[in-house]
């Protein structure tokens, strides 16, 4: 065991650990994507630029324009995906939160609703 004079304690926190955090989330996405170019296994073929998602052979151009109605689904399903992340935390820390968390996720769930019966009563939800 060091002597208590010998012994040295680091503490990471403040902006030093900011700083690092920031220069480590910007560099590793560039680092990974570096790695997957070295590695990857390059053959092209014309197989391999074909479509196979639904497996029928394309039809037409690719850039049509989409009805604005599947934006509407879309957004809509993100509001519903952003209440479900809200909630989940909310549910775990209930006891820790008390009676004024209870209120306020009630306001946040009566706020989604609203937005869910503007939505329905503008015929959003209405597939055609």
């Amino acid at each position: 065991m060091l002597p208590m004079a010998a012994q040295t304690h680091f503490h990471l926190t403040g902006y030093p650990v900011l700083f690092v955090l920031l220069i480590g989330g910007i560099a590793l996405p560039f680092l990974l994507m570096t790695i997957a170019q070295i590695v990857q296994f390059k053959n092209p073929t014309a197989t391999k630029y074909t479509t196979y998602e639904s497996g029928m052979p394309t039809f037409g151009d690719a850039h049509i324009q989409f009805d604005v109605k599947f934006y509407l689904y879309a957004l809509l399903f993100i509001l519903f995906d952003i209440e479900t992340a809200f909630l989940f935390p909310w549910a775990v820390s209930y006891e820790d939160l008390g009676l004024r968390g209870l209120v306020i996720m009630y306001l946040f769930v009566d706020i989604l609703l609203l937005g869910v019966i503007y939505a329905w009563r503008k015929g959003a939800l209405r597939w055609q």
